[in-house]
């Protein structure tokens, strides 16, 4: 079963870049995540619509 959310650390190994890069992203608005408790976690579709923006040449 696929995972629904994801870390920061599974997320940068799915977009094969680092896990630095991801939280630049979470906190510049680009990489949208929720709070889950004390956690941030990111949901599987805001990747995969920033993957869709970097084709489209949005980011």
């Amino acid at each position: 079963m696929e995972k629904l959310l994801l870390t920061a650390e599974e997320s940068a190994e799915l977009l094969s870049i680092g896990r630095s890069k991801v939280y630049e992203l979470m906190a510049g608005g680009v990489l949208p995540s929720v709070k889950v408790g004390r956690c941030r976690r990111i949901p599987r579709k805001a990747i995969d619509d920033f993957v869709e923006s970097l084709s489209a040449g949005a980011v």
